[in-house]
């Protein structure tokens, strides 16, 4: 009794220890900065997950393995999702913000909204997209290329099934219809994939949601979770190449993973009100107002009536 008390004792402190190795390392930016007139608490807790197309966390080899191109800039932010976890028993909503959508940048006119990030960082972005949508962003997670591929490889793939082929080799992504295991440079390959799709961005986003969930799905599964070495392994990377808020934690992210884990997630995009050619940006998406102050309105306000919103 003694001896398998000792032992349970290890276990339990090994575990805290290896938290707080884990929350130390997260790489930290301060995304969440207030600012003034910014908005109060909104019901549930809201995340803004970040993809940034960012090259520098890529070697010269894996730039054109992946087929990413040798731009060395800091990057815009090349996908955007919110995910809104309810306070009540409603189910997690992940609602991306089309990366060309057309909005006013703090400080900067009218411009596509990945722009803000590529003039002010996450901070920018963060103001930016709480001012477009009324919603106050709890959490910040951005994740870069060589991340994203890294973190498909250690859950070991992830098995997407396709109704249409995908054939642009030109980009580094040919796949034929049905169900592939995909590899870190597969996966990065299929959600920056839209110029053979037929909704271009808008079905490159559906795509995106999709594979977020169904990879927090792989990542949660018994041969992962019951593995210690597997287990460290995720946890490593999943520190390793996320940067979060100052005021983000280890068990924070595994908050999110549980949200983007459950089954029912509601998903969809932004409502589209649709393009217009401009001087400065090019052509730009515009949202629906309407429709986009009712799901938003919806969300801060934890209503159910967030399963009306249009998927395309």
């Amino acid at each position: 009794m003694i001896a398998l008390l000792v032992l349970l004792v290890l276990v339990v402190v090994s575990g805290c220890l290896a938290v707080v190795c884990a929350d130390r390392s997260l790489h930290r930016i301060s995304a969440l900065a207030d600012y003034p007139g910014r908005i109060g608490a909104t019901a549930g807790t809201n995340w803004l997950l970040v993809g940034s197309d960012g090259r520098g966390d890529l070697t010269a080899d894996q730039q054109q393995q992946l087929d990413t191109g040798d731009d060395d800039r800091a990057g815009l932010s090349d996908t955007m999702m919110i995910l809104h976890i309810p306070d009540g028993r409603i189910p997690p909503t992940l609602v991306s913000i089309p990366r060309d959508s057309y909005l006013p940048i703090p400080g900067h006119g009218t411009d596509k909204v990945n722009a803000a990030f590529a003039i002010g960082g996450a901070p920018l972005l963060v103001r930016t997209v709480e001012q477009a949508t009324g919603l106050h962003l709890d959490h910040y997670a951005e994740l870069g290329f060589g991340g994203f591929t890294q973190l498909v490889d250690v859950v070991g793939g992830v098995n997407m099934c396709l109704e249409h082929p995908i054939n642009d080799a030109d980009h580094g992504i040919v796949l034929p219809a049905g169900c592939h295991d995909l590899d870190g440079n597969q996966a990065l390959g299929f959600v920056r994939e839209r110029y053979e799709l037929p909704g271009s961005d808008l079905d490159r986003m559906a795509n995106q949601r999709q594979f977020m969930t169904t990879l927090m799905q792989k990542a949660v599964t018994a041969p992962n979770m019951l593995n210690p070495l597997r287990l460290w392994q995720l946890i490593s990377a999943t520190t390793d190449v996320i940067a979060v808020d100052d005021g983000d934690h280890v068990w924070d992210i595994a908050t999110l993973g549980q949200a983007l884990h459950r089954t029912d997630v509601v998903t969809t995009t932004v409502p589209v009100g649709g393009f217009e050619d401009t001087d400065t940006s090019g052509n730009v998406l515009l949202w629906d107002q309407s429709a986009a102050t009712h799901l938003f309105d919806a969300l801060a306000a934890d209503t159910s009536s967030v399963r009306g919103a249009p998927t395309p």
